[in-house]
């Protein structure tokens, strides 16, 4: 019999003092997330190699700000691109997980790495979307959104 303290996904029960599960005992949202981490940064490693074979240099890789992370800051000939990168089992459905609320982010956290980074992006500023399928796949939606978007 399952107890209504237990975790189905693990049907562990959780530490009776701190609710918490033992170390051992990881619930299945927590083992999902750190397989879409690893998913996700094996897509930005594919991503930043990709750029590289195209001529651009990567400033930045999960750059951290008040607003949120960029996965990669990159510039080729003084245009410089903000990208975020999406893994999913297909391109199409990495390209469609862009939504408005990352989108708001994404700007925003450039926005500040902007203010950090003073007389970068001389030739332009452009938001990239690289998608990268579970196959391997890897496509780059150059000017993917603006601002107003």
């Amino acid at each position: 019999m399952v107890s209504p303290f237990s975790d189905p996904a693990t049907d562990a029960m959780p530490d009776a003092a701190t609710g918490h599960h033992a170390p051992g005992d990881a619930p299945a949202a927590e083992l999902r997330g750190r397989v879409a981490e690893t998913r996700g940064r094996h897509a930005e490693a594919r991503a930043a190699e990709a750029l590289r074979r195209d001529g651009w240099r990567i400033l930045g890789e999960r750059v951290r700000t008040e607003a949120g992370e960029i996965d990669l800051v990159a510039e080729r000939d003084g245009l410089l691109a903000f990208v975020e990168v999406k893994a999913r089992p297909t391109l199409a459905g990495a390209a469609a997980a862009l939504g408005a609320r990352q989108r708001a982010r994404l700007l925003g956290a450039a926005e500040i790495w902007l203010g950090a980074n003073p007389g970068r992006g001389a030739a332009g500023v452009r938001f990239d979307v690289i998608v990268v399928a579970t196959d391997g796949a890897v496509r780059r939606i150059a000017d993917a959104f603006r601002l107003g978007d």
